[in-house]
């Protein structure tokens, strides 16, 4: 199997303005994803999808190839993931080069290591959509996750309401955004959302933080910082 690993990196954030070239512990937050799929793929397989000269030049500086530019309709603050991998795949599509496998890297996760991509990769088969990295949900449809019914009062998620202790109740997972192993087939049917072939790769929380606002990037360095401290 042919695996493209794809880090998808617009110029524009709201929450953490410049987000992808700031800083996190000394390095520029895209090198850290950057480094981590250099720990399993060669720089010919990995694809840099930007509309963003800075976040380009960056990638640069550390001696990745960046083969285009992200068109402007793709670099929206509506944009979706979707059309961003299918517009790599297509890049190299017509240039010769086929890919089965999509391994998408968000750098929004830069607490992930080379070996939470080697896992997720490791349980990946053809015959499923994706396999997909997850941490425990923070919230339980068991027992602690409510939703209002049509006269507005809350109700369990889901099953009866008798559980009251999480430790009783059924796993729940949640996305943690980290590693994406996508079957490209798949893909080209259609987005994630319609998956139904998923396969779980569990990170532990503290490798699961995903930058969105000011708090989790303190969250992040601190983090980071103790994963330094222990190498």
């Amino acid at each position: 199997m042919k695996s493209l690993y794809l880090i998808p990196a617009r110029g524009g954030s709201k929450g953490i303005p410049h987000k992808n070239i700031k800083q996190l512990g000394g390095i520029p937050l895209i090198c850290h994803t950057i480094n981590a799929a250099r720990a399993v793929a060669a720089d010919s397989d990995i694809c840099l999808s930007t509309d963003d000269p800075k976040i380009a030049k960056t990638a640069r500086e550390v001696g990745l190839d960046v083969p285009f530019m992200r068109p402007a309709e793709l670099a929206g603050d509506h944009s979706g993931s979707y059309e961003v991998m299918l517009h790599a795949l297509d890049f190299y599509k017509a240039r010769g080069v086929d890919y089965d496998v999509l391994v998408l890297l968000q750098p929004t996760s830069p607490l992930r290591t080379a070996d939470d991509i080697r896992r997720a990769m490791a349980l990946y088969t053809p015959d499923i959509d994706m396999v997909v990295t997850v941490k425990p949900a923070a919230t339980n449809p068991y027992c602690n996750c409510y939703e209002t019914d049509a006269d507005g009062y809350l109700h369990i998620s889901k099953g009866d309401g008798m559980i009251t202790r999480r430790q009783d109740a059924p796993p729940a997972w949640e996305f943690n955004g980290a590693v994406y192993v996508i079957n490209v087939d798949s893909l080209r049917k259609g987005p994630l959302g319609g998956f139904r072939r998923r396969v779980m790769c569990e990170m532990p929380p503290e490798r699961s933080v995903d930058l969105d606002t000011p708090l989790d990037w303190m969250i992040a360095e601190h983090l980071y910082a103790l994963q330094c401290s222990k190498k």
